[in-house]
């Protein structure tokens, strides 16, 4: 029965993954937007130090953690990424790894679809279909 707890827990880890990597990628666009309506956005000229450089990507990685959008999906992520290494103290590796990656994949696809992303929905819901197919075999093996 303990095998079936941590199943759940992986399947709730791909859930999780897949609907925040569909709200964080709306929130990256929106950063994307504010970049390119910045004037500071422009990337140091190459004759720049290291130290420019990285001061530059610093500002535009807060300037990302500063919108909502993104940091709060973040952060939800970034605790299913803490449960997941908790369920592969007690979970066999070969089962944990394919299926919490194969439902972060469908999750993906299917958050992404109901927030509106331009998918093309008979391949999505076919390739959902396999995957929930593989999850199956196995949880059943």
């Amino acid at each position: 029965m303990a095998v079936l707890g941590e199943m759940e827990k992986m399947i709730a880890v791909g859930l999780v993954w897949g609907a925040t990597n569909a709200i964080m990628r709306r929130g990256a666009l929106l950063w994307d937007q504010a970049l390119k309506s910045s004037a500071a956005a422009k990337p140091p000229p190459s004759s720049t130090t290291f130290f420019h450089k990285t001061l530059f990507s610093l500002r535009n990685w807060l300037k990302l953690l500063s919108i909502w959008q993104y940091s709060i999906p973040f952060l939800i992520n970034l605790s299913a990424s803490a449960t997941f290494f908790t369920i592969l103290s007690d979970a066999p590796l070969s089962l944990a790894v394919p299926v919490t990656n194969a439902t972060t994949f469908a999750a993906t696809a299917i958050f992404g679809t109901l927030l509106g992303e331009q998918t093309h929905l008979p391949r999505a819901f076919f390739g959902t279909a396999f995957i929930i197919l593989g999850i199956s075999l196995c949880i059943n093996s």
